[in-house]
């Protein structure tokens, strides 16, 4: 299997299944001297571990973090740093009743007809379980950008058709204690609680409910990805389309930046102010996302990630064995109703991966 790794300097490649011994990850070109805070990296685990509440999977992982190599006294050497995270609570026979069927919109029938072969065991290397280990090398990356003074914040924006309002000029720290106020982590009180009945009685019908994650990415530097195939909004895309059961990706104005005139959707810059120009150029709006070009242009960057409805539902659906025979397929086991609470952890992790990426391809990483 292929497509394990991500990212060309600050590049990391991830093991693992749902239903073995550990998980893992490996990061390469991580630099020397970086202070590594391991009640920072386990905070961050921490948000997307399962069992955090009555609207996530029951599923019991204390998802602790060991590094094994790559850091002495406390700081990065600058070798690969392997981590891993021993899996604790498998119940591998609430899956034994899939072990010759597809489940549908799952891997299982893909998976099956590329290698031939397959762990039915939670999904295998399918399984959203493996993003911990993305979670844990994202943690290293904001750590290497809160350095550089670039600062993510991502919340749950819709679950369902309950949208939260836009997010109002707060700091990223006040937006975080709002959002981590909520077990559905959305960054607006009121909304939570419409979104946190909805998921509650979703699941209470044996059934699952999809949802948005808002991301923004603050004090980023002008001058961050490359013009062509590489551009910044490109790589965060790729990023954030790997995340299992992201159907959606979009920066800026997004999909309604298209209903707009050209008037109205340029971002004009504001005149310095006593003839003296700021260090970065601003601008009145901010429609392209703080990316032109596929470069950071010094704006916050802002973008959105849809997840679909976890497939997995506790309803009996038709499905097909691996022989062609009709069957019937009914979830069991600890699932999630709604992915969005836990996935705000990846969606974050996986934008610091990018944004750590192109600094150090750009030379301007500061320790």
């Amino acid at each position: 299997m292929a497509g394990n790794s991500f990212g060309q300097i600050f590049r990391i490649t991830t093991f693992g299944e749902s239903h073995g011994l550990a998980i893992g990850v490996i990061i390469d070109g991580c630099p020397s001297n970086l202070v590594l805070d391991m009640n920072f990296i386990q905070a961050e685990l921490d948000m997307r571990k399962p069992g955090q509440s009555k609207i996530t999977t029951q599923r019991k992982e204390s998802d602790t973090v060991q590094i094994l190599s790559g850091v002495f006294e406390g700081k990065t050497t600058g070798t690969p740093i392997a981590m891993i995270i021993p899996n604790e609570d498998q119940r591998s026979k609430d899956y034994s009743h899939i072990k010759d069927a597809y489940r549908p919109s799952h891997a299982d029938y893909t998976y099956d007809a590329k290698y031939g072969h397959r762990d039915h065991r939670g999904g295998g290397r399918s399984s959203a379980r493996e993003t911990a280990a993305r979670v844990a090398a994202g943690a290293i990356a904001k750590l290497l950008l809160a350095h550089n003074g670039i600062e993510i914040f991502g919340h749950v924006s819709a679950v369902g058709t309950i949208n939260a309002p836009q997010l109002s000029l707060k700091s990223v720290s006040e937006l975080l204690e709002i959002r981590e106020s909520n077990i559905v982590r959305c960054a607006d009180p009121a909304t939570a609680n419409e979104m946190i009945e909805r998921i509650d009685s979703i699941r209470k019908e044996g059934d699952t409910v999809g949802g948005k994650i808002s991301c923004i990415i603050k004090n980023c530097p002008v001058g961050l990805g490359e013009p062509v195939f590489d551009k910044l909004h490109a790589d965060l895309g790729k990023a954030m389309l790997s995340i299992n059961a992201v159907h959606g990706f979009d920066y800026g104005s997004g999909f309604e930046g298209s209903e707009m005139k050209g008037s109205e959707h340029n971002d004009l810059f504001i005149p310095p102010a006593d003839g003296k120009l700021a260090d970065n150029f601003k601008t009145v709006t901010n429609y392209s996302g703080g990316i032109q070009g596929g470069i950071s242009n010094g704006m916050d960057i802002t973008f959105r990630v849809a997840f679909k409805p976890v497939a997995t539902i506790m309803q009996n659906q038709q499905s097909l064995d691996s022989s062609g025979n009709v069957s019937s397929v009914q979830g069991k086991g600890r699932h999630d109703p709604c992915v969005v609470p836990r996935a705000v952890a990846i969606v974050e992790a996986m934008a610091a991966l990018v944004l750590a990426d192109h600094l150090l391809r750009n030379k301007v990483i500061k320790l």
